[in-house]
This record gives C-alpha cells, structure tokens and sequence, in this order.
C-alpha cells in the first residue's frame, strides 16, 4: 500500500450572511460545493496557499485573518493494478476576508464555478465535508458577522 500525504490550506470567507464556495469539477466529487483552496506546493507556506488557491478558484484576493483549526482526514483508495493507497489529508482553515478581485470562475481546473450561498441555506448544498468542517470552526472560534469590508 502506498502511503499518500496531502497538505492544503482553505478559506471561510463570510460577508453579509453568505459563504464563498467553490463547486468541484472532476471524479467522485464532481457537482460538490467546497471551500476556496487547495493542496500546498514543495516549499510554500500554507498562508501563501491560500492567498493563492481563493484567488484561482474564485477570482477574488484574500486575506488570511486567522487560522481557524487543523483537520486531518485519512482514507485508503484503490489505485492502478490491484494496488491501493493509504491518503492522509492535513488541511489548514483559515478565515480570511476578501479584499479585491471580481468573482470569476475558474478555467480548467479542480473547480467550476464561485458563488456565495447563504449561510442559512448552506446546509442544503451537496458539499464536501470541509465545508461543515470549516464552518464550525468558524463559529466556534467567535465568528465575525462579516468577515470581508463592504463592496468587495
């Protein structure tokens, strides 16, 4: 079995009673609402993760706030010739408020479509479980009632 270790880094960006998620493209998750990010490159810190991975899948500068949490997930899937692999995600949450860019969808990437769902709704969603994941670490870490300034 071969051992698999994926770093990411995510944002909970919240303004106006609303949460910017990012819609997945590709294999079993396809159609599921997630959080802006992604998996970290070889020598990147995970707040330039961030800043980088919100602004490819939504069009939208960031800025990290505060880390919110860590949660690590682990699963083992099958891989090519009767072989599987043993996964282990770390992913790093932050919140982070937008601070420029217009919302755009991403082109050709893990994800398809931006949008920002109410919180109230959000629930309703077909989602990945980062999404509950992040937001309670939100809530729980004092949510703010808008974490991003007005207009952006």
């Amino acid at each position: 079995m071969r051992a698999e270790l994926r770093v990411a880094a995510y944002a909970v960006c919240v303004r106006d009673g609303q949460l910017l998620l990012a819609r997945l493209s590709g294999g079993s998750v396809a159609g599921r609402w997630t959080l802006p990010g992604g998996g970290m490159e070889h020598g990147e810190d995970p707040y330039d993760t961030v800043i980088r991975e919100a602004e490819e899948e939504t069009g939208y500068d960031v800025e990290p706030v505060a880390l919110l949490g860590v949660d690590s997930i682990r699963r083992r899937y099958p891989r090519g010739l009767g072989t599987f692999a043993d996964f282990h995600g770390l992913r790093l949450v932050y919140e982070a408020r937008v601070t420029g860019g217009t919302l755009r969808h991403e082109q050709n990437g893990s994800t398809n479509l931006a949008a920002w769902h109410d919180l109230e709704t959000v629930g309703e969603l077909p989602k990945v479980g980062l999404v509950d994941v992040g937001l309670r670490l939100w809530r729980a870490g004092g949510a703010s009632s808008d974490s991003s300034p007005s207009g952006a």
